[in-house]
């Protein structure tokens, strides 16, 4: 008989070991911030489950929003550098409306024409008048 009990607490031995080893193998859940927090405070899991469509909506809403923040600051960039460049094309026109108005001085052209051969009118400019003959009907 005592051999018969010591089996049967070998048994119940193995056993133990069997069930602790098996234990071992279950991951268990972090002892964190997070999981206290869901577990004991004032939020269950279910609950967070419950609100999960709502915090994914409140996500997808701030990232429109930093999206939005970024679009418009590339925005605004690209208008600076377009100022800048109407800046710079203004400067530019009105050199060239300045040289324009020098090259096209009585002087200036002068200057030139002769260059070709061509030379300035000493007489002044003469107006051309045609005589028309008015029929008294007889």
């Amino acid at each position: 008989m005592t051999n018969r009990l010591r089996t049967e607490i070998q048994e119940e031995e193995a056993e133990k070991e069997l069930i602790v080893e098996e234990k071992s193998h279950v991951k268990e859940i972090p002892d964190n911030f997070f999981t206290q927090f869901l577990s004991k405070g004032f939020v269950t899991a279910e609950e967070a489950t419950r609100a999960l469509p709502f915090v994914l909506y409140v996500a997808f809403l701030c990232m429109i929003y930093i999206a939005n923040r970024h679009l418009a600051e590339k925005n605004i960039r690209d208008i600076d550098k377009i100022g800048k460049e109407v800046k710079e094309l203004s400067w530019d026109y009105k050199v060239a409306k300045a040289d324009l108005a020098y090259k096209s001085t009585l002087s200036e052209v002068a200057k030139r024409a002769d260059t070709l051969g061509v030379k300035e009118s000493i007489q002044p400019a003469q107006k051309i008048v045609e005589k028309v003959e008015v029929d008294d009907g007889d």
